[in-house]
């Protein structure tokens, strides 16, 4: 039996705040995690898998920081990142932690606190609010309120 895909919109009606940030881990769950992202640009995609909460003020801090003031929060869609650009989002990306599930993708058991890590092999997606990432349980997209 083939269930249908369920759709969650995360803060549909913007209520939730400004200060929450979710890992969608990219998984076969038959849920999809849709998103608005870049500003003003005013984006939306979904991720099928499955919602972590991630916290670190300072990292989304800086995050919304690069997007809104130095991008001023218009989206990046088709931009061309520069290796200053890369080195200082992987570096606010790095200071998010993800705590690994019970049995990770390669089967290994057992948890603990692992960095977030900016995937670079699909900078062609990222944007505000919309940051593909690695964690320990595999690829990921990290989200978060959008500016606009």
């Amino acid at each position: 039996m083939v269930l249908a895909r369920r759709y969650v919109f995360l803060d549909p009606d913007g209520t939730q705040g400004r200060d929450w940030s979710y890992v969608i881990v990219r998984a076969l769950t038959g849920i999809c995690y849709e998103q608005q992202y870049g500003g003003t640009a005013t984006r939306s995609s979904h991720v099928e898998g499955y919602l972590v909460p991630v916290r670190s003020a300072p990292a989304l801090a800086e995050l919304r920081t690069f997007f809104e003031r130095r991008l001023r929060g218009a989206g990046a869609e088709g931009r061309s990142w520069t290796e200053d650009e890369v080195r200082r989002l992987r570096g606010a990306v790095a200071k998010i932690v993800f705590w690994r599930s019970a049995a990770g993708p390669d089967g290994v058991d057992g948890d603990g606190p692992q960095a977030l890590e900016l995937d670079e092999s699909r900078l062609g997606d990222l944007d505000e609010a919309w940051i593909p990432v690695l964690t320990a349980d595999g690829p990921g997209v990290l989200v978060w309120q959008s500016s606009d």
